[in-house]
């Protein structure tokens, strides 16, 4: 892997951010994601290290912390490991290809599937909510003003 001969030493804060490398904890901490997650999408092809320290340690860039971000996003719609997969392929793709026609057909069908899937999950909160409502109107006569 040619990544994998990159310098192991961080650039210091004053290089470029997109060249920055940070460790597993610090990308972690950053996106909001655990370090095992962060190994679990490793192992699924999903995200890969840009580089390793001589120590073997994972070191990631801010590119690399922007794919989780895609990752983490997709997780809550139900997105599975392979659309995952597919959509970053497609994200990476978009950036080189000189017919983007496929590609954006692609991308509109994952925009088309978050919206639908953000639609359900709006609906589910309201159903949510109203059953936490019911169970207060419930609650309340039963009990006195809340300090």
């Amino acid at each position: 892997m040619a990544a994998a001969s990159r310098s192991a030493e961080p650039e210091h804060a004053s290089g470029p951010a997109s060249a920055r490398l940070m460790q597993i904890g610090e990308a972690a901490e950053r996106v909001g994601l655990s370090i095992r997650t962060i190994r679990h999408y490793e192992e699924a092809g999903l995200i890969v290290p840009s580089a390793r320290s001589e120590g073997g340690f994972r070191l990631y860039t801010e590119s690399d912390l922007d794919r989780l971000a895609v990752v983490k996003r997709m997780k809550p719609l139900g997105f599975t490991l392979d659309e995952m997969r597919d959509l970053l392929t497609v994200l990476d793709a978009l950036d080189t290809a000189t017919d983007r026609s496929e590609l954006l057909d692609r991308l509109g069908m994952f925009h088309t599937a978050a919206t639908t899937r953000v639609t359900a999950l709006r609906d589910q909160l309201a159903l949510a909510e109203g059953f936490a409502g019911t169970l207060r109107a419930k609650l309340d006569p039963h009990t006195g003003p809340t300090a």
